[in-house]
């Protein structure tokens, strides 16, 4: 790759190519992770929608087709929520190596009663946290046979409000179902920056990076045959809002780049440039409660127990 190439500056609107490489989005049927794979199936590179509906993945990657010629797109079937089929997931992909997995898939529930997976966790700490960490386990050998793979966490904005407790991370004892999604998010990232953490401590070529998508809304979203449909009213209604927030092809942009750029590091927060609420992608800053030592050490102990996965994650 040229020096040149190297320093121009980031583009959204023109990615580098990819061609070659394999991406696994998780949830890559809807919302942000499809224009996360939609916009990754324009680099040439092959993309893998996981998703648990195999009607909504059609139509999915449908939507791409006709938008990207030529895309070269799969189909895992993939429930986050049920961990046993999780971790043996990577039989299904027919790769010999993955260049990129990004975690995005969740639930996001807003009014009790608390739920609960197959396995018994909290609903959304169970499948937006534990199920990506089984996953990671799962595609472990795919990752660390390809040069320089890279696990992208989609992280959020509700997460920097929150604190985790080490000793309630599933809500037993005081389930708010909006402070319970923030605390999975925080889980989520945490864990991730633990894991760059211990991947560069051990040598790995494997990178951990997190990236969010500010404020993302449906009514700012360009509309997708099959996917996501924009009413005038709604798109009218989502105006003001406009001013700082965006819709969910644009929130997809750092994570896109997370994914993409040759110069990111593991270790790495991406987020919307202004204010980290909307624009172009840009690195942000770490802040101190998602990288706390002794927490982060509690939550990877109790994350790969949960999770029912070694604690090394034959990560190599």
């Amino acid at each position: 790759m040229s020096s040149a190439h190297l320093s121009r500056p980031w583009d959204v609107h023109r990615l580098p190519s990819a061609a070659g490489k394999s991406f696994l989005v998780t949830g890559g049927n809807a919302g942000i992770g499809y224009f996360v794979a939609e916009q990754l199936a324009a680099t040439g590179a092959v993309v893998v929608v996981g998703s648990r509906d195999r009607e909504r993945a059609s139509a999915a990657m449908a939507s791409i087709r006709s938008r990207v010629p030529g895309a070269q797109l799969r189909h895992l079937q993939l429930d986050l929520a049920d961990l046993a089929s999780v971790r043996t997931v990577a039989d299904g992909l027919g790769l010999d190596r993955l260049d990129a997995v990004v975690h995005n898939a969740g639930v996001a529930l807003d009014d009790p009663p608390r739920r609960t997976t197959k396995d018994g966790h909290e609903l959304m700490f169970g499948v937006n946290h534990l199920g990506h960490v089984a996953l990671t386990r799962g595609l472990a050998p795919l990752l660390s046979a390809a040069p320089a793979a890279r696990i992208v966490t989609v992280g959020s904005f509700a997460a920097r409000s929150e604190r985790l407790d080490p000793d309630d991370l599933q809500s037993v004892r005081d389930y708010r179902p909006k402070r319970a999604y923030g605390r999975s998010k925080l889980a989520q990232m945490s864990f991730a920056f633990e894991l760059d953490r211990r991947l560069r401590a051990r040598g790995s070529t494997v990178l951990s990076l997190v990236a969010h998508p500010g404020g993302a809304l449906d009514s700012l979203t360009p509309p997708r045959a099959g996917v996501h449909a924009a009413t005038l009213g709604g798109r009218l209604r989502g105006l003001p809002a406009g001013l700082l927030l965006q819709g969910k092809d644009r929130g997809a942009w750092p994570i896109v780049r997370a994914v993409l750029d040759p110069q990111a590091r593991g270790g790495q927060l991406w987020g919307p440039k202004a204010f980290g609420l909307r624009g172009t992608p840009r690195l942000e800053s770490v802040h101190a409660h998602m990288t706390d030592p002794a927490l982060a050490a509690r939550l990877w102990d109790a994350s790969c127990d949960g999770a029912g996965v070694e604690s090394h994650l034959a990560l190599l």
